[in-house]
Formats: C-alpha cells, sequence, structure tokens
C-alpha cells in the first residue's frame, strides 16, 4: 500500500493577489471629507459626544496598526489631518481611553454570493502576565491573563462575521449560539463547520434553528441521542456516517478540513500583536473588534485563488 502524500496547491492569482499585498503595506490613508466627524446633537439630556464614533475608531484604528500608545497616537493623527488639509480637532488620550469601552465597532464586510457557510474556532491570547521567556528564567510578577477569541469566518470570502470575546474560562460550545446572532435573521447560513468542542445538543439545535448544516466530527465514544430535536437527528446521522466510513473517509466526504482556513485567521489576528495593550476588559474587546475590522479591510483587498495541482 502506498504511503499517503499531502495535496500540493497553485495559486492563480498571483499578479492580482500580490498588488493587494502591497496596498496593504502603503501608507496612504484617506479622511473623507463627509465623514461624520462631529456627531449632531442627539436630543437626550446631558453633554453630547465630541467626537463620533467613527472617529474613535478611525483613531483607534490607527493606534492598532501601528502599535502606539494612546498619546503618540493622538499626535500621530494630529499630523495627517494636517497633511490632508482639515481642520478637525483631535480626541486626546483620555478621551480616547474612556470611549473605546463603550464603542460599537462597525465590522464591514462584504458578504458572500450564495448560502453562507461559517468556520467558527477560538483561540487565546495574552492580556497580562510576562511573556514565555520571562516567565520561566525569572519568574513573573503576577500569574498570566488570557483572553479567549471566538469568531466565525465567511468560507468563500474569509472575511470574519462573528466575533466574542471572553475569559479563558469559557468554553467553544457555550459561545457558539452567541456567534449565530451576530447574523443577521435574513441572512442564509448552508453549513457550520466546528471542531469536536461544538458537538453538544445547544450548538446542534442552534445550527439547525438557522437551517443550516452541521460540519461537527461527533466524539471518538459518541452515541446516537434521543431523537427530540432536528439537531439530535442531524447529529445521529453524522455518528452513523462516521461509523460505516470511517473518521478519515468521513471529513474528507463532509469537507470538514475547510475549517483549517479559521486557524490562519486566527494566526492573521495574532500577527498584529501577541498580546493586548488594554488592560479593561471592556477595552479589550474593542482593541479585538478593531483588529477584525482591520483584517476585514485587508482581506478585500484581495486573497489567493488556489487550486490542487496533485
Amino acid at each position: 500500500m502506498s504511503s499517503w502524500a499531502p495535496t500540493k496547491y497553485k495559486t492563480r492569482n498571483w499578479s492580482s493577489y500580490n498588488e493587494a499585498l502591497r496596498r496593504r503595506g502603503s501608507l496612504s490613508i484617506w479622511f473623507d471629507p463627509d465623514m461624520v466627524w462631529v456627531p449632531p446633537p442627539s436630543g437626550k439630556r446631558g453633554r453630547r459626544h465630541s467626537f463620533s464614533d467613527a472617529a474613535i475608531q478611525t483613531c483607534l484604528t490607527i493606534k492598532v496598526l501601528f502599535g502606539l500608545p494612546l498619546r503618540q497616537t493622538t499626535g500621530f493623527v494630529e499630523s495627517l489631518l494636517q497633511l490632508v488639509g482639515l481642520d478637525w480637532a483631535v480626541p486626546d488620550f483620555s478621551t480616547l481611553c474612556r470611549r473605546q469601552r463603550t464603542l460599537n465597532v462597525d465590522l464591514s464586510y462584504r458578504g458572500s454570493t450564495g448560502p453562507l457557510n461559517l468556520l467558527v474556532d477560538s483561540t487565546g491570547i495574552k492580556a497580562e502576565g510576562e511573556g514565555e521567556w520571562n516567565a520561566r528564567k525569572h519568574g513573573g510578577p503576577k500569574r498570566r491573563i488570557w483572553r479567549k477569541i471566538h469568531i466565525g469566518i465567511d468560507e468563500e470570502t474569509l472575511e470574519v462575521r462573528a466575533v466574542e470575546v471572553t475569559s479563558s474560562n469559557i468554553g467553544d460550545a457555550p459561545m457558539l449560539p452567541e456567534l449565530l446572532n451576530q447574523i443577521p435573521n435574513d441572512q442564509d447560513i448552508g453549513s457550520v463547520t466546528g471542531d469536536g468542542a461544538y458537538d453538544t445538543r445547544k450548538c446542534h439545535d442552534a445550527i439547525a434553528a438557522r437551517n443550516a448544516h452541521a460540519v461537527i466530527p461527533p466524539r471518538k465514544n459518541a452515541k446516537p441521542w434521543k431523537p427530540s430535536s432536528a439537531g439530535a437527528i442531524a447529529r445521529n446521522e453524522a455518528v452513523n456516517a462516521s461509523r460505516y466510513l470511517g473518521r478519515a473517509i468521513w471529513r474528507q466526504w463532509s469537507g470538514y478540513h475547510r475549517r483549517s482556513r479559521v486557524e490562519t485567521k486566527m494566526h492573521c489576528v495574532k500577527l498584529m500583536g501577541q498580546s493586548l495593550m488594554a488592560r479593561d476588559f471592556d477595552r479589550q474587546v474593542a482593541e479585538i473588534q478593531i483588529r477584525v475590522a482591520v483584517l476585514n479591510r485587508y482581506t478585500a483587498l484581495g486573497i489567493p485563488v488556489t487550486e490542487a495541482v496533485g
């Protein structure tokens, strides 16, 4: 019996993809003169905000992109506004710090042409504490704290469509319904792909409630459930198919290996920083959401188109 050989892929759009990668590093930053920098009166009691959410998100995006502290971010944005000839005021560092806690980050995306095939996964990112080497060499002054990032991406466009941030003691399965709630109700979901951690009744029921197909590998000791819901029936079919075909063939037949794309997206999130700069949980959530928004802008510039060659 011949040994298994991995499939090789070749990129077919090197010209456009190379241009997209070049544009990702461009320093051309455009400020739209029609952008609402100062919000209009809201009609509510109390003092209104001096800067809109779009203005705060713009400043924090530059902070995340270049890894700047808040004070340096203020000076950088002020110099950019002077270069483009806009006489807009710049929020100071205390305003950015205060507004980051309650900021509603706008996650723009293009959307797929057909039903949404959602790929979900989670990873941890360091929030506080010393690095691995320093903690092992000298001992950290305090225990390290991690945050858990749960994301769901579109298989076709590779854009992040849903993101949740929790503490490190929250599992993957309880957050899947929260991710699905971020998808608009009028958006058709074709399938939801996740690893074995999502093999629970609540996850299968939440996927079945959106009329989607679950691509979740059953556990090795999985037994059929009582078919009391549509999610349990679909899960029992996966258990029977996995037993009949074998786990390896079932993964190829079901397309489970597509989940590697969301793992690659997690790696891209960490390329923008292995740890978080914010120390407050709400500000950390906004920082991660801004990272996701930047990645969606990067993805919109162009992605590689590959095909199997052997």
